[in-house]
């Protein structure tokens, strides 16, 4: 079912110096700002100590970030955890007080404010392990691209692998530039959906180079820029469908989904957008420049001296 049903083949192509020459750029910023101003990591990967605070009502958040503001935890993360009843407290490691201490000024703070506060537990992240986790995030990514890079060099040939892990990377460079430029906080759930939108551009790459190879066996006399507009094309009701329901799925997160899903859900959404991009703009013209051609999909047909020729 096609709700925008796209009659003229739109010259993608003709555009693309253009397109690569935005992506160039916003690649360039995006690695400006990690480069200078670095990924605001958070407690998960630089150490620090994690309090779990239950209320017998529902939890004031803003009213324990006002508090732990007093005591002078200005970058002290408050989120609700499970339930409405339960907070999550995360503090970066403080060198001048131990992480009993620093967590039994803030447990009294909370109590002086709300006498009803009940400490659940607290622990301690050590740097050590913040670390790991670190290296073990970029093992992951770096596990998942080579992963992709197979999968397509099987399925298609080399030139795709190589065209969809460019756009891939254009993509991660890009949300994790954003993120070093604002310094939003970089966490295990921003990292769980930097991942999740490695595997979710991928596919949008994929289903263009299915038609691709397609439109190879069944326009014999196009060109190849043409064959791939007429691929893009063919794939934009999709694509416009398929990603507007995922962003207002994403969008339902980002503003009602709390601090806990917040910057998870604008990881998504920045991937998104650049995802689409990337898959129609930035893949398909590298596909194109890579030299992609008809006889690579197709085997030349035998003339009839060769066909009797090889008959026994």
């Amino acid at each position: 079912m096609e709700f925008f049903n796209i009659k003229r083949d739109i010259p993608f192509m003709s555009y693309a110096r253009v397109t690569t020459m935005i992506s160039l750029v916003t690649f360039i910023l995006a690695v400006a700002a990690l480069s200078i101003k670095h990924l605001n990591l958070g407690v998960d990967f630089t150490g620090g100590t994690v309090m779990e605070i239950n209320y017998p009502h529902p939890a004031e958040v803003p009213k324990v970030r006002d508090t732990l503001t007093q005591i002078g935890l200005h970058d002290a993360a408050v989120q609700t955890f499970g339930t409405s009843h339960d907070i999550l407290v995360r503090l970066p490691v403080k060198p001048e007080l131990s992480s009993a201490k620093l967590s039994e000024k803030v447990f009294q703070a909370l109590s002086a404010s709300d006498s009803s506060a009940k400490l659940q537990r607290v622990e301690f992240v050590g740097p050590q392990v913040g670390k790991e986790l670190y290296e073990n995030g970029a093992l992951a990514l770096l596990v998942v691209c080579l992963g992709i890079m197979a999968y397509l060099a099987i399925r298609f040939e080399w030139r795709f692998a190589v065209a969809a892990i460019i756009a891939n990377m254009h993509d991660i460079v890009i949300i994790l530039g954003c993120f070093a430029f604002f310094q939003w906080e970089f966490s295990l759930t921003v990292l769980a959906g930097v991942l999740a939108i490695l595997g979710y551009s991928v596919n949008e790459s994929v289903v263009v180079f299915d038609r691709i190879r397609e439109n190879f066996r069944k326009m014999r006399k196009a060109s190849v820029p043409e064959i791939i507009d007429n691929a893009i094309t063919r794939t934009m009701s999709r694509t416009i469908i398929t990603h507007s329901m995922t962003q207002l799925m994403v969008l339902a997160m980002l503003f009602l989904g709390g601090e806990a899903l917040h910057y998870f859900a604008l990881a998504l959404t920045i991937g998104i957008i650049f995802g689409i991009y990337s898959s129609v703009l930035v893949a398909s013209p590298i596909v194109l420049w890579l030299g992609v051609s008809r006889e690579q999909f197709i085997k030349p047909e035998k003339k009839e001296g060769e066909e009797a020729e090889a008959l026994p």
